[in-house]
């Protein structure tokens, strides 16, 4: 009996053009996850002057300027990096939630891989575990979930 044809992505960044968009707010946090998303770029055989990185003021403002990137038609995926810690207020609620919609709907609408790489956590303590960067880096996933996917949408184009 023969198989289904099996489609996959690897994560390499060969030939791929990616921009990451990241939060300054919490940027003790977003530092290293820009960090991890970067030495994942390298690692994956990614030049650094080939990889652009687009500050915005906070997480709430990342699906905006990912569209803005979507818009001018050069990247095959974008990376979008922040943390939302939770407070005494509804207002992470709002950010977050708000946050990841706008992220999904782009990516859903566009085409564009559009990678949530923004932490939702409780506290302090649980964004810097997740923004390690020896081990566990989540903005290195994301980025290696970005190349993924851009390589898995040429497969299925090929």
């Amino acid at each position: 009996m023969s198989s289904a044809r099996l489609v996959e992505g690897s994560p390499t960044a060969a030939g791929a053009r990616i921009a990451i968009a990241a939060a300054r707010f919490n940027d003790f946090i977003v530092s290293s996850l820009l960090e991890g998303a970067q030495a994942a770029w390298v690692a994956r055989g990614g030049v650094l002057e080939k990889l652009d990185v687009v500050r915005v003021p906070g997480a709430f403002e990342l699906p905006a300027v990912a569209r803005k990137l979507i818009s001018v038609g050069r990247y095959d995926a974008i990376v979008a990096l922040g943390a939302v810690i939770r407070g005494g207020t509804p207002h992470f609620e709002f950010v977050a939630g708000e946050c990841a919609r706008g992220l999904m709907q782009l990516s859903v609408e566009s085409g564009v891989p559009v990678i949530f790489g923004v932490l939702t956590v409780d506290t302090v303590d649980q964004a810097i575990e997740r923004a390690a960067v020896r081990a566990g880096n989540k903005g290195g996933e994301a980025l290696e979930t970005a190349l993924e996917m851009v390589s898995l949408f040429s497969a299925i184009e090929a």
